[in-house]
């Protein structure tokens, strides 16, 4: 760690220990400046005061994430402090908490709403779509008819006749959508939480059970970023996807397809003003 990097995360540091009431904490007594003393952080985050006193006056080596992140907890650092914390001493962001989600907040919403030609989803971290909008519905799944535990994009290509049957390289996508979900969920650290789903699809899906053990790993830019689908009502069509981190959610993605026909997006537009009756 740098003597600027070092510095850099001493002030920080500092600043929200100064910000802290002590009294809330159970530290009692006269102070002559604010917020906790060194010595009640280091004990709040189980280190030692003189290597709490060393990050502060940007001395010592760099210190380890398990450090970091019980001083994030004895600071009550923010999500975004937290970020900020792990940038300033080791240089890159911490690893991703998941948090259980079942939708997301009106604004993001409707954002993807305005996409009238556009099919927009938002996943998790273990690909649960949690939020789409109506050209979503129409030209890829209807996720509100599926019950909550069903919302899976391993589920319903896996399990789901109709939407296996809407793709127009199913064993192409099946492919790459376990290898992404691999690398997602390993990046994640969701092993344990995605074990019953790997389980219940090994068990009924001789396919799925091969492409999990090939340990494939792949990332949306690791392919061409152009999806093909036998739609039903559209025909054959192709829709160019982004993916986007959802602002201070890094546990969700947004993915946008767009059609690469104007045609097609104008009969897109027109499903979903109908379905929307």
């Amino acid at each position: 760690m740098s003597l600027n990097a070092g510095s850099s995360l001493g002030e920080f540091l500092k600043s929200r220990r100064t910000r802290l009431d002590p009294a809330s904490f159970g530290f009692l007594g006269r102070r002559r400046t604010p917020g906790l003393r060194r010595e009640e952080v280091a004990q709040r985050a189980y280190i030692s005061t003189a290597w709490y006193t060393w990050l502060e006056q940007g001395r010592g080596g760099a210190p380890s994430a398990n450090v970091l992140d019980r001083i994030a907890s004895a600071l009550l650092l923010t999500d975004a402090e937290r970020e900020h914390l792990f940038m300033l001493g080791l240089g890159r962001p911490p690893e991703i908490r998941y948090k259980l989600v079942l939708s997301v907040n009106p604004r993001l919403q409707r954002l993807i709403d305005l996409l009238e030609t556009s099919p927009a989803i938002v996943r998790t971290a273990t690909w649960d779509i949690v939020a789409w909008n109506r050209a979503a519905t129409v030209v890829l799944t209807d996720y509100g008819a599926l019950p909550v535990g069903q919302r899976n994009i391993l589920h319903f290509l896996f399990r789901d006749p109709a939407a296996r049957a809407k793709q127009h390289d199913w064993e192409a996508v099946a492919r790459f959508v376990v290898a992404g979900f691999r690398a997602d969920v390993a990046r994640a650290g969701l092993a344990s939480e995605v074990s019953e789903l790997v389980k219940e699809l090994s068990s009924v899906s001789p396919e799925f059970e091969a492409l999990w053990r090939d340990n494939e790993i792949l990332s949306h830019g690791d392919e061409n970023n152009v999806k093909r689908l036998l739609h039903p009502e559209l025909g054959s069509i192709e829709l160019e996807y982004s993916a986007f981190s959802v602002d201070g959610r890094p546990d969700l993605s947004m993915i946008v397809y767009n059609p690469l026909d104007s045609e097609i997006a104008m009969r897109i537009k027109m499903l979903t003003a109908n379905a929307g009756k």
